[in-house]
């Protein structure tokens, strides 16, 4: 598979996935940090509402427990939707589950699980190790990525600890099961910091390394009958070009993608060839993307030559696979963005998000590209997931999942002989479609400069009842990346509450194509802020919602605008979460020597090299514009193990927004019935930019949210769940 946005895989800023609730690991401690301010007092009245402006995390505890018992539940049911975890051998079929890498063997009629790699294992060993060279610490390991070598000899997976971002890769011989077994599994040796990794023959793994948050070697391994021999392959030198590897679909092709923000560079090396050397496509050159697949003797390949650079579909022969050989297949029409690219069969599948926001599949025959055809998938669809192609697949179908934040993944087949497309089922015949009455509505605001800025609602009401209903409003931004919409239980749980969901698709992000990502880079990160502006006002003036019901919520980068837009407009919103955000933009962004400063120069600029960056990225920088004022609610969690956002920066914003409100109410008193703001910081050790992977802490952290948003909001606490009497 192409992913078109895959040279932002480990920028600064990644969206938190839902994948978190099935981890379920041993509960850890939570270690809390509300910072302390000087209370305030106004004259003549000891018991004033500011009393409570820098009270900490402790109103929420009742709330927080009963929402923990409610996720829990909600998380429960949810259990058993499908997912793309399977990986199908020619003999086994091998599956993740919590403490370990399971295998059954496909020839039995009565197959019975066999552990192929033991996870407690792992943890024991390198916790023997810590133990004996820091002391005291525990190290739970959990499962990456997993790929089978092509004859399903080796097995290959990569390993992550829960507080950090470095990968460990283990290498296996998987053993026939016979009876009695003669052969079983065994490791054959692991490698540190090892990001991405594909099998190019049955004894040559590829693999690249990371290091400091920098993915920039590959390292060729192999295994021989006397040990192992691990040589370079690749070393790229620009630092901010990040290198990874990956298999095509066939097999038949591995390429090496090096990519920055701007610009791509691709290697090939076929596995048929003996000497497994890399062959050049083309060279980098100033804003070109291209992505790479192969078909027959052919480069089938994704680039941004298409009009308005936007992705259109090119090929070349494998023989000559430079630019000047590249021959258009087919382009989009306007306004349709290109997000994802598969090679199935004799057909290239490109999954699009159309004008109206709206995903859908294009499907191009490539012995006819002419003869493109569009797959209309249902409305509510908000997500797409392609399944990995396995080792003994015929690639005569693609399989894939659809879902949205509030309906659980839906697999589906595209048959593309046929160009038919089958619902999955549940084991006794039923759909798994119906997934509840909810509603998405998708809406368009005029921003400033009078573009259209996409808006997604999921609500159960009809619009025209919403006006009452509280609002939380998703944002992100930055990157190219489209606003994560994956399912998300506990999104389904506020909408069972009675809350309306909306996501505003801001430039900066991807959701329009490359053209959305670049007019809010560097000096036109304004544009973001600009948007959200105008999608909250959209919102409200078409009767849904109300800036006292409002909350917004955002992660990593996309609480620059949101911080942007509490400095200019705190009125439009009572409450805002934020997680492992990224506030002091400025500060970030003159400090080369901190992780990813230099590689992300192209997205916010070089304040220390453009003085008009500079002036750019002070006049929307949330922390270097905080004013006295009355500033919503916030709730900050930070990870003191983040490589990526510096925690001084989010303390510094935390203690300065507090003072700003403090001299705000000092000014200007608040009556006894008026409710002033709280501004809590929740720090969160051991965990890093993603946060916590233990299902018990995540559970925590989403209970506390939830409280926040209902003690924030004046909202009342919905009422417990009646027991079934027996």
């Amino acid at each position: 598979m192409a992913a078109v946005t895959s040279f932002c895989t480990l920028s600064r800023f990644v969206n938190k996935t839902q994948s978190q609730f099935r981890a379920l690991a041993a509960p850890k401690r939570m270690a809390w940090l509300s910072l302390s301010a000087p209370r305030c007092y106004t004259s003549g009245n000891s018991s004033s509402p500011l009393e409570n402006l820098f009270s900490g995390l402790e109103r929420y505890k009742d709330l927080q427990r009963y929402f923990k018992r409610r996720l829990r539940a909600t998380y429960s049911r949810f259990s058993d939707v499908p997912y793309n975890s399977v990986v199908c051998g020619y003999h086994h079929v091998y599956f993740v589950e919590a403490d370990g890498i399971y295998r059954m063997d496909s020839r039995q009629n009565d197959p019975k699980p066999e552990k192929v790699l033991d996870l407690g294992q792992c943890s024991v060993r390198e916790e023997t190790k810590i133990k004996r060279e820091n002391g005291e610490q525990n190290v739970e390991w959990t499962i990456q990525r997993v790929r089978l070598s092509p004859q399903e000899k080796h097995l290959a997976a990569t390993l992550k600890t829960c507080d950090g971002e470095e990968h460990r890769c283990v290498v296996l011989r998987l053993g026939e099961r016979t009876s009695p077994p003669l052969e079983p599994p065994q490791i054959i040796l692991t490698l540190d910091k090892v990001f991405s990794f594909e099998w190019a023959t049955e004894e040559v793994l590829l693999y690249t390394t990371l290091e400091g948050l920098r993915c920039n070697s590959v390292l060729r391994l192999d295994l021989t009958p006397t040990g192992a021999r691990i040589t370079p392959v690749l070393q790229e030198t620009q630092p901010e070009v990040f290198v990874e590897v990956v298999l095509s679909s066939d097999r038949r092709l591995l390429t090496i993608n090096c990519n920055s923000k701007s610009s791509s560079e691709v290697w090939l090396i076929d596995v048929n060839t003996p000497g497994l050397e890399p062959i050049l496509v083309q060279p980098r050159q100033p804003q070109l993307l291209y992505h790479v697949e192969h078909w027959r003797c052919w480069l089938i390949i994704l680039a941004n030559t298409g009009p308005g650079q936007e992705y259109q579909v090119l090929r070349a022969p494998l023989s000559r696979p430079s630019m000047v050989s590249w021959e258009p297949l087919y382009a989009p029409d306007p306004g349709i963005a290109v997000k994802d690219m598969e090679v199935v069969g004799d057909h290239c599948v490109l999954v699009v998000r159309e004008p109206t926001g709206e995903l859908a599949l294009t499907v191009v025959p490539l012995t006819h590209p002419q003869e493109a055809y569009a797959i209309q998938l249902p409305s509510w669809v908000c997500a797409i997931e392609m399944k990995r192609p396995d080792v003994a697949d015929q690639h005569s179908d693609l399989e894939f999942l659809v879902s949205s934040p509030v309906r659980p993944p839906v697999p589906y087949c595209l048959h593309l002989k046929d160009g038919l497309i089958l619902l999955g089922t549940e084991e006794d015949g039923t759909s798994r479609e119906n997934q509840g009455n909810y509603t998405t509505t998708r809406l368009e605001a005029h921003s400033q400069d009078g573009t259209l800025v996409p808006v997604t609602v999921l609500h159960a009401e009809s619009v025209e009842c919403l006006k009452e209903a509280p609002l939380l409003v998703h944002v992100y931004g930055a990157y190219g990346r489209d606003l994560n919409m994956e399912f998300c239980p506990e999104r389904r749980l506020l909408m069972e509450l009675g809350w309306a969901l909306a996501y505003c698709h801001i430039r900066g992000g991807g959701e329009r194509g490359l053209s959305w990502h670049r007019q809010a880079c560097e000096e036109g990160k304004q544009r973001g802020l600009e948007d959200l502006r105008a999608c909250l006002q959209h919102l409200f003036s078409s009767g849904i919602s109300s800036p006292l019901l409002t909350a917004l919520t955002s992660c990593s980068a996309g609480a620059v605008p949101v911080g942007a837009l509490c400095n200019t407009n705190p009125h439009l919103m009572r409450a805002v979460i934020l997680q492992a955000p990224f506030l002091d933009v400025l500060g970030t962004m003159q400090d080369p020597r901190l992780p990813l400063t230099v590689e992300e120069r192209e997205e916010w600029g070089d304040p220390l090299a453009d003085q008009q960056h500079r002036l750019t990225i002070a006049s929307y920088c949330p922390l270097h514009n905080i004013t006295p004022q009355r500033y919503p609610s916030m709730l900050l969690t930070a990870y003191s193990g983040d490589a990526r956002v510096p925690l001084a920066g989010v303390i510094q914003y935390t203690e300065r927004l507090k003072k700003a409100i403090h001299t705000h109410f000092t000014i200007h008193p608040v009556s006894d019935y008026e409710t002033a703001p709280n501004v809590v910081l929740n720090i969160q050790h051991g965990a890093n930019h993603l946060g916590p992977e233990d299902f018990e802490l995540m559970l925590e952290e989403s209970a506390l949210q939830l409280a926040f948003l209902y003690t924030e909001l004046g909202l009342e606490p919905p009422r417990h769940p009646r027991k079934r009497r027996t």
